[in-house]
């Protein structure tokens, strides 16, 4: 988060190498949390509903795997992390159509709050660390400079279609 760098002004410069203290552990349980949940959608949706955010899924265990295996990029990996913040509204989002509760206050609040959170931490975080990967391209090693080119474009646009889709789905009906 913007604290962390205030937190620790090192990681501003390298994301490679430095993070704070936890942030390993705190990638490492994301690695976790996304196996459980790409293990759950297998075993209990079918494939049709849930193939993109397997796809999601495999992506961020194969990055993120790389940061907790090399003890690199962990930084890198943090700030992909402020993404997730989002994740809460949508979520609640869920939570809120599955209880009929579309056409309430508390929906449309959350539809708001969910299209704000999802700007500032879903598309300008990605736009920030493509950015990043593109102006770091010599210090980082061809296979994880790839790696991490290819998480970046398969993220952004499926983050982009999922924002017209809510656009769509809450404010354009």
């Amino acid at each position: 988060s913007p604290c962390r760098f205030c937190l620790h002004p090192g990681m501003s410069e390298d994301l490679v190498g430095t993070h704070p203290p936890g942030a390993h552990s705190l990638v490492a349980v994301s690695v976790g949390y996304f196996l459980e949940d790409f293990v759950d959608m297998l075993c209990n949706q079918k494939l049709h509903q849930s193939w993109e955010l397997l796809f999601h899924h495999s992506v961020v265990i194969i990055c993120f795997g790389i940061a907790v295996l090399l003890h690199q990029y962990v930084g890198f990996a943090l700030v992909a992390l402020l993404v997730e913040i989002n994740s809460i509204f949508l979520h609640l989002r869920q939570i809120l159509l599955m209880a009929n509760l579309v056409h309430t206050t508390c929906y449309r609040l959350n539809s708001i709050i969910n299209l704000g959170t999802y700007v500032v931490f879903r598309i300008a975080t990605l736009a920030w660390m493509t950015r990043w990967l593109f102006l770091n391209r010599e210090n980082v090693p061809l296979a994880t400079y790839a790696v991490g080119t290819v998480g970046m474009a398969i993220m952004t646009p499926m983050n982009i279609i999922l924002f017209y889709r809510l656009l769509r789905s809450d404010f354009f009906k």
